[in-house]
């Protein structure tokens, strides 16, 4: 095991509010084989100050020219990567000390070419924390699966490299670029699960903003129409039920904008 280098892509856009503990829990991985790519885009923070403190050669920082959109800063990392398997920590998230150990364990001994587990969901905004999947993940070829009930985190999964040599993450996404990845490369290679909870996603107020709601149902229905017919042997019902429960969302907060302000006259 200890052979394989995992490459930890971490992109960072002003993320100073959790960075540091989203770095220790990297520090403090059981699994020392690793490298850290640190891609910040374009922060006007202090995040580049925060991760400069951590004296560690494994760390690797690189920055960006410009702004991108989340899945093509994604991509961009991955070029900077020297390990054979590959791990996405955002900064606002983190991992169990035995992420890293138990999932290449896993990998390796099911043979897989991606493997995933389950996570905490950590809302900060109704301050609860709360297993994101309470049900038995599955393992194998599993498309139809994932369509009906989709559960892999980007903070919970490890991945060969060779997934990323002929394909990407769809730069033109800033909230499926993973769903698309992950459902779109299920077609090709063997998942596997671990059931454990070995991750901690954190919801914030940014991550569930209006402006991002209305932008997520926005992609959802770019996917479908793009992927109907690709994926015409599948049953997309479960998607396209989750697509009207945004855009019902989106509308209930037109209408609480418009009369709103009317209610409290």
């Amino acid at each position: 095991m200890s052979k394989n280098l995992i490459s930890i892509i971490m992109n960072c856009h002003n993320g100073e509010k959790y960075l540091k503990e989203s770095i220790e829990s990297i520090l403090n991985q059981n699994y020392k084989n690793w490298e850290l790519i640190f891609f910040d885009n374009q922060s006007t923070d202090n995040s580049i100050s925060i991760i400069e403190q951590f004296k560690d050669e494994r760390i690797k920082i690189f920055r960006s020219n410009e702004k991108l959109s989340l899945y093509n800063a994604r991509n961009e990392a991955i070029k900077y990567t020297n390990g054979n398997l590959i791990s996405f920590l955002d900064t606002d998230d983190k991992w169990d000390n035995f992420f890293l150990e138990k999932l290449l364990n896993d990998l390796i001994s099911n043979d897989c070419d991606l493997i995933y587990c389950n996570y905490f969901v950590v809302d900060e905004i109704k301050k609860k924390t709360y297993l994101n999947e309470k049900n038995f993940l599955p393992s194998g070829r599993i498309t139809q699966s994932l369509i009906s009930n989709y559960k892999i985190g980007v903070v919970a999964v490890l991945i060969k490299k060779k997934l990323f040599d002929q394909n990407q993450f769809d730069k033109s996404y800033d909230i499926i670029g993973d769903f698309d990845f992950f459902i779109k490369s299920s077609l090709k290679y063997k998942f596997c699960a671990n059931q454990e909870p070995l991750a901690f996603y954190r919801v914030h107020s940014n991550s569930l903003s209006n402006k991002r709601i209305k932008l997520h149902a926005a992609e959802l229905k770019d996917w479908l129409n793009k992927n109907k017919i690709f994926f015409k042997n599948y049953n997309l019902y479960s998607i396209e039920f989750y697509l009207r429960k945004l855009q019902i969302k989106v509308l209930l907060q037109k209408i609480k904008k418009i009369f709103g302000p009317l209610a409290q006259k």
